[in-house]
């Protein structure tokens, strides 16, 4: 389909759907401004983010603690609570952002029409350097191998992005994360990952190479992200690349 069709958008039609959120850890302030490169490249008239609009739908809550984000809490919501160790049973009392959002994502997944393929949880890490993402471990060798195919992606297109830093694990203290929890309830096609970025540098070349993270810097970040998702659907000739000058000839 051209990409002026807007297959997801005709009516009956079945929509990809990816969903990111960010910012469940009020002082990870990088994940604001990774996820709002996300967003601004998505919003742009790039023509990759206009491909990407007509053929993936994209569902971003870009501040799941808005509570502690205002009172300059580092960890924890109003109430007190870390919300990314709660998703298994979020009570809409005491986790209501958590709990909004566990139920969208669940009614998506029980809706025939929609296929819910990503979910992303955007987190900044005070010790380790460069983005990188967190996924889980699947008993299913094929599934796990799939799961690796983004993050790989990622990698080539962002210089600051390590997939070496990339891990899988079921650390039970993090069961009651997004990405541990989602990536148990969600079936084999949805691929449930926590993408970090670090609070200061990331490594170009040589270890002694670190470059500052700026907030332009997380943006780019951010924008790679969403670039990624056209190498990963193979959309890259549906891109309309403007008409260049034609060479001279010598």
């Amino acid at each position: 389909l051209p990409p002026s069709s807007a297959a997801n958008l005709r009516p009956g039609a079945e929509q990809k759907v990816v969903f990111i959120t960010a910012r469940v850890h009020p002082g990870e302030t990088p994940s604001s401004f990774v996820c709002q490169g996300i967003i601004d490249f998505l919003v742009s008239h790039h023509p990759i983010a206009k491909v990407l609009r007509d053929h993936l739908v994209f569902k971003i809550a870009p501040m799941l603690n808005p509570d502690g984000v205002y009172l300059g809490n580092y960890r924890c919501s109003l109430m007190g609570f870390d919300l990314n160790r709660h998703w298994a049973n979020p009570s809409p009392w005491a986790h209501p952002t958590l709990h909004g959002v566990k139920q969208l994502i669940i009614d998506m997944y029980n809706n025939p029409k929609i296929n819910l393929e990503f979910y992303i949880d955007i987190h900044a890490h005070s010790t380790m350097m460069n983005g990188f993402m967190y996924g889980n471990i699947f008993e299913d060798e094929e599934r796990f191998q799939r799961q690796a195919v983004f993050p790989k992606l990622l990698c080539q297109n962002a210089e600051d992005f390590s997939y070496s830093s990339t891990s899988f694990n079921r650390d039970a203290v993090k069961a009651g994360t997004g990405r541990r929890f989602l990536g148990g309830l969600l079936n084999d096609t949805s691929y449930c990952y926590t993408l970090e970025v670090s609070f200061y540098s990331y490594i170009l070349g040589g270890p002694t190479s670190a470059v500052p993270y700026t907030e332009e810097a997380y943006m780019k970040l951010g924008r790679n992200v969403a670039r990624t998702f056209l190498d990963y659907y193979r959309l890259n000739s549906l891109v309309e690349r403007p008409l260049g000058t034609t060479p001279k000839t010598r």
